[in-house]
């Protein structure tokens, strides 16, 4: 017996991809409604990737390493980081490849970021639905986060960079519901 390759070109195994795609999608969701700006701005540790106004243009920290002493990441900083790799990618893939991180403003609120992640995502749905079978399997579009591979791979990455994040979040506003309710207990 013969083992199918789900990546072959008569079967791309997109199905596949976007089901996760959408199971991501939906925990991001979750996640995302009814955000406030107390959760969005709050820190949950005194160290940790954050945002921070400098002369009135809101930054995001970056990260020298990813090692656990950095702290953990605040909502503001997380909904950056969707904002950033998902900005990078339709650029490098869909775009003129010119966007460097730098460039990416983090929002200032949390409906503004809200808003930002799911234009991004619409985007993201309306350029992928247009590849054919061929260019899901060609490396052209396969800019950044790396190169030389092919499409479908870059989607099942933003899959699972999508799913991280949004699980971030979700533990983020976890951890900010339960402190908050001991703050209110007698």
């Amino acid at each position: 017996m013969t083992e199918k390759n789900l990546f072959s070109p008569n079967d791309t195994g997109r199905g596949i991809i976007q089901f996760q795609y959408q199971i991501s999608s939906q925990l991001l969701d979750i996640h995302l409604t009814g955000l406030s700006e107390e959760e969005y701005h709050w820190r949950p540790a005194a160290r940790g990737l954050h945002v921070s106004n400098d002369s009135g243009i809101w930054l995001a920290d970056w990260p020298e390493s990813e090692s656990y002493e950095i702290g953990p990441p605040s909502i503001a900083w997380l909904t950056w980081h969707i904002i950033y790799w998902w900005s990078m990618v339709l650029d490098h893939s869909f775009g003129d490849e010119t966007l460097q991180r730098e460039s990416i403003p983090c929002p200032d609120s949390a409906s503004e970021a809200v808003n930002r992640i799911y234009q991004l995502k619409e985007l993201w749905e309306a350029s992928v639905a247009t590849l054919s079978t061929n260019e899901y399997h060609e490396r052209a579009r396969t800019n950044w986060p790396f190169s030389d591979k092919p499409f479908y791979e870059l989607s099942a990455w933003l899959n699972v960079e999508l799913m991280k994040n949004a699980a971030e979040i979700g533990y983020c506003r976890f951890l900010f519901a339960s402190q908050k309710g001991e703050s209110l207990r007698p």
